[in-house]
């Protein structure tokens, strides 16, 4: 696969120890990001997205160019993250791709309504799983991304 031309920070909410391992060696493989910042759960993405506790150092806390985002997730979930970011001026530029195991036509409407710009459901079987990463990141490599630094 070739990688991006452009330099892609991804910041990946995933409260599933596993699923982010998965994700990020996938991301890796297919040569999608040059980085990747993982936050556990929703509270602690806000928090990172909002410069606020730990992450008030806008220099070791760069904005993201796009988020793979959870939905059932410990503290905040996925939906409040989704319309926080969105409802934020200087977030709502930020791509969000839900990557959720829920393929409930409710939940996908709703997370679009909340304004998300994908949704893909996590395969079951890993190397289903591999293969719907890989496909992302042809999806990326053709995809141009804000100017938001």
């Amino acid at each position: 696969m070739p990688t991006l031309q452009q330099s892609v920070l991804v910041m990946l909410v995933e409260d599933d120890d596993g699923h982010r391992l998965l994700i990020r060696e996938s991301l890796k493989a297919s040569g999608i990001a040059n980085d990747v910042v993982e936050m556990r759960d929703g509270e602690q993405a806000l928090d990172y997205l909002t410069q606020r506790g730990p992450y008030r150092d806008p220099a070791k806390s760069p904005r993201p160019d796009l988020i793979l985002l959870d939905i059932k997730m410990p503290k905040v979930d996925g939906f409040a993250v989704l319309e926080q970011v969105k409802a934020n001026p200087r977030l709502r530029a930020i791509p969000i791709l839900v990557l959720t195991s829920t393929d409930d036509q409710a939940e996908v409407n709703r997370c679009y309504a909340l304004g998300a710009n994908s949704y893909v459901v996590k395969p079951v079987r890993y190397e289903d799983f591999q293969e719907r990463v890989r496909a992302l990141g042809r999806f990326l490599d053709a995809t141009r991304f804000p100017d938001q630094r």
